[in-house]
Formats: structure tokens, sequence, C-alpha cells
């Protein structure tokens, strides 16, 4: 299995090459710049995270979000490229329950956190992006359900992330 991540700039030719919209490329870069941030956080507290990891998996978590299961998609597209590890976490992206209560905070927690705080292009925290979501399923209440389980999930990451880092994500993220 490979370590190598791609660049910012190849990540960049990679979603104009597949024919990503604008938009969502506006998306994947502003989840990017918010895990990178928590990231970075996380690292000058003590936390070993692969920053180019991180980096190369947000850019292009939604390199095929034209298609049907964009997840498996972009996965094989990046599993391709012989970037293995983005690839694990494009899979899993959409589903990916993060458990609050492991001991180490992993770069699959911060991507998916990321993208859950992150609506269009504006970072705008859990609660606001999760509600839009949640509005897209009213009346499934199983989907509400499961998303809301998520929510619980999410948040207490969130409270742990922060306790770690000593300030909120809002407050980092603003800076």
């Amino acid at each position: 299995m490979s370590n190598n991540h791609p660049s910012r700039e190849e990540c960049l030719a990679l979603l104009k090459n597949y024919g990503t919209p604008e938009h969502v490329i506006r998306h994947c870069i502003k989840v990017t710049d918010t895990a990178l941030k928590i990231g970075q956080a996380l690292n000058d507290k003590g936390c070993a995270l692969d920053l180019d990891l991180i980096r190369g998996a947000g850019l292009i978590h939604d390199i095929a979000r034209v298609e049907d299961k964009h997840w498996e998609v972009g996965a094989k597209i990046a599993s391709e490229l012989g970037y293995q590890k983005e690839a694990e976490i494009i899979r899993i992206h959409m589903f990916y329950n993060c458990n609050p209560n492991e001991t180490e905070i992993n770069e699959t927690d911060v991507i998916c956190l990321s993208d859950r705080m992150v609506k269009e292009d504006h970072y705008v925290g859990l609660d606001k992006r999760m509600q839009y979501i949640l509005d897209k399923f009213k009346g499934n209440q199983e989907a509400v359900e499961r998303i809301s389980e998520r929510i619980k999930d999410n948040k207490a990451m969130i409270r742990r992330i922060e306790k770690r880092i000593g300030t909120s994500i809002d407050s980092l993220i603003s800076k």
C-alpha cells in the first residue's frame, strides 16, 4: 500500500479532469481547509495526524459527486490512481460513524466531521449542516433516527476535539 498522497495541485487537476462541478470543488476545498485547521490544532496538542492524507482525501472526497453511489465511484478512482488511503476514506465518508469513545482521533474522523460542518462552500457548524440534512429526510423516520444518532456521536467527537485543542472548533475556523 502506498503512502503517496496527491498534492493540492494534483487534486484540483483531478477534480477538473473528472468533471466535478465547480460548486462541488468549492465544497471540497472548504471541507479540506476546515479539516486541515482541525488537524493542525490537534497535532499542535500532540496528535500525529497525516495532514497530507487529510488534504488529499478532503480535496477529492466528492470527486464523483454527480454519480450514483459517488463514494464508491470516487474510491475506485482514487484507488486506481494509487491513493489507497484516500480511497478508504472516500469509500466510507458518507456513512462513517465516528466513535467518540476511541482513544485516538484519526484522519477519517477529522475529514468526515469537517464534511458534516460545511454546507456548500461555507463552514456553518454541525447543527446547521445536520438540520439541512434532517430536513431532506423529513417523513423518513428511520433515516431521521439514524442521522440523529450520528449527530450525537459527532457532537461528542467535537467536545473531545475542543477539550484537546483548548478552544471551540467555531473559534478555530473563524481565525
